[in-house]
């Protein structure tokens, strides 16, 4: 699996197609998986395992969403005023 992962990471050119999202406007998918990634560094960081799987979520988030947005999110994260479930 982990081979699969580091196969399509060094494949990944922009965010592929998802079937939850299909319309144009790719907002909730950039909040999706802004939050997908934070979620799987939480989890792997609580297991002790490699992080590196939640790279994919970290490139599709990077891909999809404003910079500004990011930044916001990032802050609110640390003020500990995130609206999302992380």
């Amino acid at each position: 699996m982990a081979e699969d992962i580091k196969t399509k990471l060094e494949r990944y050119k922009t965010a592929p197609f998802d079937s939850r999202f299909p319309n144009q406007n790719q907002t909730r998918n950039c909040w999706q998986n802004y939050l997908d990634f934070h979620r799987c560094e939480k989890a792997m960081a609580a297991k002790g395992a490699d992080a590196s799987p939640c790279q994919w979520y970290y490139r599709v988030y990077k891909s999809l969403c404003p910079t500004s947005w990011v930044t916001t999110w990032d802050e609110y994260r640390e003020e500990g005023t995130f609206p999302g479930k992380i």
